[in-house]
């Protein structure tokens, strides 16, 4: 893709503290040199705009760690960083920044309303106390009432709760219960996760302990069956395997990734896409600094080929309930087809009753819902093994 970027991707590695499954580039607050870094992503967004110059930007997203643990001030200054570097804004931009419950009091939100943000997501993963205490998280369901309760005094009005299901513990009926609380607060966005026991994360060596009590993998389905079954009579469209929304709200940023488009990614530890080049920041909070210092702070940059472009699309594209697109393809790579491209895996998947044909390409089908990771696996790596073959 020859236009600049659309999306900006800005990480905030900062929290109050770890979550037992979390693997993020992510720092407990404590101690951290917060303004430094905050002068390092300007200095970052700085040298990346010589490098690749912004148009008009349509969606920011500020994720981490929990960007809402900085202070009034340090949030100020870097809203103004963000605004100095990239200055043209879509008329109906989405600037959306992650949350915890606990983190954002009114003067600290009247700041980020003023900075621009326009959307909140609040990490809230569950209704139940001791499901929150077991998973390391320091709020309670109080917290996530009060929270949301001063956002839309501040003005918020669009804003997101992320959930979990598959927790250590969990029941079906736990996950109903927050399922009720979550849709009782009449948000326009919801995402419900599964849990994903990570390496280097508390949970991953409980459960090589045989420590983690986690849901078999029939209660676990029928978990997920739930969670469709509620949003969608509650009016809310599954728009993509994890995510529903209300009509209009989709995440406008995260489409951006499923549909393999281009973003700037910027602090320690982002990933970015840029005409190809795809690129990861060094992680560490002081080597990121230092390297700032020296230029664009890059723990490695490498070209996507075509082959290996073409696999991504179809895998995080076909996440969506819309499905992909031949004219999106076509747009990516010219004259292929993935039709031509993709023709046995494609075949295959429908013989399977995994995909199905819409009018511009496919999706996922009923069953191919149930069983995402089987088709998303079907790709990768297809068109990499196949050059092999014919080059030996």
């Amino acid at each position: 893709m020859t236009t600049a970027p659309r999306a900006v991707y800005i990480h905030i590695p900062f929290c109050t503290n770890k979550c037992h499954y979390c693997d993020f580039n992510s720092y407990v607050l404590k101690g951290q040199p917060v303004m430094d870094y905050l002068r390092a992503l300007d200095r970052e967004m700085a040298y990346t705009v010589a490098h690749n110059p912004p148009g008009v930007i349509d969606t920011i997203f500020v994720g981490g760690g929990t960007p809402t643990v900085l202070k009034p001030d340090e949030m100020a200054y870097f809203l103004q960083s963000v605004r100095t570097h990239f200055p043209q804004w879509s008329e109906n931009i989405e600037f959306s920044m992650e949350a915890n419950p606990g983190t954002t009091d009114a003067d600290k939100l009247q700041v980020m309303r003023e900075g621009g943000v326009n959307r909140l997501s609040f990490g809230v993963q569950s209704f139940n106390n001791e499901l929150l205490h077991g998973i390391g998280r320091i709020h309670n369901t109080d917290d996530v009432y009060r929270s949301i309760a001063t956002a839309r005094s501040v003005g918020f009005d669009n804003m997101s709760i992320d959930l979990m299901f598959g927790l250590p513990n969990q029941t079906v009926e736990m996950l109903e219960h927050s399922l009720d609380k979550a849709l009782e607060l009449d948000l326009p966005h919801v995402s419900i996760y599964c849990l994903k026991v990570e390496e280097n994360t508390l949970f991953h060596a409980m459960y090589h302990r045989n420590e983690l009590p986690l849901p078999n993998e029939d209660d676990e389905l029928d978990m997920y069956l739930l969670i469709m079954e509620r949003m969608k009579a509650a009016g809310y469209h599954q728009y993509e395997i994890s995510n529903f929304a209300k009509p209009e709200f989709e995440s406008r940023h995260n489409t951006t990734y499923w549909r393999n488009e281009d973003y700037y990614g910027l602090g320690a530890g982002a990933h970015g896409y840029v005409g190809r080049q795809r690129h990861i920041n060094i992680k560490g909070v002081n080597p990121y600094v230092e390297a700032s210092k020296e230029g664009l702070p890059r723990l490695d940059s490498f070209t996507v080929d075509e082959a290996e472009a073409m696999e991504d699309f179809m895998m995080v594209g076909l996440r969506m309930y819309s499905g992909i697109s031949r004219q999106r393809f076509a747009q990516q790579f010219g004259d292929k087809s993935f039709d031509d491209v993709f023709a046995v895996q494609l075949k295959k998947l429908i013989q399977s009753d995994l995909l199905e044909v819409i009018e511009d390409g496919y999706r996922l089908s009923e069953r191919g819902v149930l069983f995402g990771n089987d088709v998303f696996g079907s790709f990768v790596g297809v068109l990499t093994r196949e050059e092999a073959v014919a080059g030996s």
